[in-house]
């Protein structure tokens, strides 16, 4: 780690060299906050984020050092969001954690939540709905949630403007990406907000700008992500942090 910033608006972010080091460090996260839950509660209740930049976590935490460090059998996976396509697509979330992850460790089938994506969006949006209540039962809470973060602010498939944004009622909703002319179905910032812990990880120069907007006040989709100051952690590469951290310097 070569910084660390506290913000009394948005947590602690902190800052690597690379994604590997990055990578490395939410491994030791992970861990840490699955033995914590497990100790406690007897579950490690996780939201896994698709995208590119988790991917090397994941296969950090598919590695024999890691995975034997956690009690698979006693983590329950679930996902922040899914693009409306099948579980065997190349642009499914699901695929890309069950390649880089899900096959190689030993944990039961039943334990794995996927968003059912060949559904119609609605439909699949309120299956899902269903099975997140089923598995956190009466004031239950994810542990921890894994968000990424677009040039644009985006975070899950909450993308600026989008109607799923001001959704406080619903856990998990469809909505329709106008940008990139398709449907996802995604957790919402309320469901997003009630976690236990969240750990955002950002990387490459072309997020830099919409993370400075965020850390100044604006309220792009990742920037309504508010759990608790202790709760929420920011785990970026020094391109991605370049404006934040010149901007703490002056």
């Amino acid at each position: 780690m070569t910084a660390s910033i506290r913000d009394d608006r948005m947590g602690q972010i902190r800052v690597f060299a690379d994604l590997a080091s990055l990578s490395q460090a939410a491994a030791e996260r992970f861990v840490e906050l699955a033995r914590q839950a497990i100790g406690v509660r007897g579950r490690f209740l996780v939201a896994l984020s698709g995208g590119s930049t988790p991917k090397l976590l994941y296969e950090i935490l598919a590695t024999e050092t890691y995975a034997k460090r956690i009690d698979w059998m006693h983590v329950e996976v679930f996902f922040t969001d899914e693009r409306c396509v099948p579980p065997n697509h190349p642009n499914s979330n699901y695929r890309m954690a069950r390649l880089a992850l899900l096959e190689k460790i030993d944990i039961p089938p039943e334990n794995v939540h996927r968003i059912r994506g060949e559904l119609p969006p609605a439909d699949a949006a309120l299956a899902y709905r269903d099975e997140l209540r089923s598995v956190l039962l009466n004031n239950g809470l994810l542990d921890l949630i894994l968000l990424g973060m677009g040039a644009d602010g985006h975070t899950a498939s909450l993308f600026p403007g989008s109607d799923a944004l001001v959704q406080k009622d619903a856990d998990v909703v469809a909505t329709y990406v106008r940008a990139l002319h398709t449907w996802r179905v995604t957790l919402t910032v309320s469901a997003l907000n009630a976690a236990r812990n969240i750990l955002f990880l950002i990387t490459g120069c072309e997020k830099a700008s919409a993370l400075e907007h965020v850390f100044s006040g604006e309220m792009l989709p990742a920037g309504r992500v508010k759990p608790g100051l202790d709760t929420l952690v920011w785990f970026v590469d020094q391109e991605a942090a370049s404006r934040v951290l010149a901007d703490n310097r002056q």
